[in-house]
């Protein structure tokens, strides 16, 4: 795959009931989400905005559950090799739950977390095509990557160590500190928010036209609003939610 290291390249969920995300996404963020999987021994379904695949989702099946799988929103970080990065991952305090290994015709993963204890995925696809799974502004894709951690840091030395992400730049939140913004190359990404009473996580703000649409759609179809409607720089609006199975996800659009 043609994609930069460090560039956030696929979006997952992972979800105790696919048939039900499926109901609830596809309305809410405009989406289709694929039918029954034939990939061997998972039930997985491709989701893709109105103009390319963005992501996927994974039924969690008894033996993940066993193993403490929840359902949760992940993203995969491209890297150039995908093993000297777990290398280095693990040499930083990262940890690995998902040791690397090759998807036949699609690519090499790993599942890891940052040393706080935040999980993604590391990959290096065999394609040459590059992702548009993150775009700022295309209906339907990822448009910023926020984590919120109770090290902000040591999640910035790790994070930028790792993946040469740069912080030029921060905003001012008062007594919640700084809202530190990333940058991949010269595209910014997404930021990192201190919140040291809550387990670290990443959580993704998907495109869609129009919030107060969205979050009828999240009402009518069993989903619940956490925060927002709120306005952000730049004029979009925000929510945060959680699906009928009880992952988290968040939106952006205008108001």
């Amino acid at each position: 795959m043609s994609d930069r290291h460090g560039a956030f390249i696929w979006y997952e969920l992972m979800t105790s009931d696919i048939e039900a995300a499926r109901a609830f996404y596809e309305p809410v963020v405009g989406w289709t989400v694929t039918g029954q999987s034939d990939m061997p021994g998972m039930d997985y379904r491709m989701i893709s905005a109105p103009d390319a695949m963005i992501g996927g989702a994974m039924q969690i099946d008894e033996e993940m559950a066993r193993g403490g799988a929840r359902p949760v929103w992940l993203g995969y970080i491209g890297v150039e090799d995908v093993d000297a990065t777990v290398a280095a991952l693990k040499w930083e305090g990262g940890k690995i739950l998902i040791e690397p290994r090759d998807i036949p015709d699609v690519g090499r993963f790993a599942m890891v977390t940052d040393p706080q204890g935040a999980p993604f995925y590391v990959m290096r696809g065999f394609s040459d095509e590059a992702s548009t799974a993150f775009s700022s502004d295309a209906p339907g894709h990822c448009a910023w990557n926020e984590l919120s951690t109770p090290d902000q840091k040591g999640a910035h030395a790790f994070y930028e160590g790792l993946f040469g992400w740069t912080n030029p730049d921060s905003l001012p939140m008062g007594e919640m500190g700084e809202y530190r913004f990333l940058l991949s190359g010269d595209e910014r990404i997404g930021a990192t928010v201190e919140q040291k009473d809550r387990p670290a996580i990443w959580l993704y703000y998907f495109r869609v036209p129009s919030i107060p649409a969205a979050v009828e759609a999240v009402k009518a179809h069993g989903g619940a609003i956490m925060m927002g409607p709120m306005e952000v720089p730049g004029g979009d609006h925000i929510i945060i939610g959680s699906d009928p199975q009880g992952a988290t996800f968040a939106l952006v659009g205008r108001g």
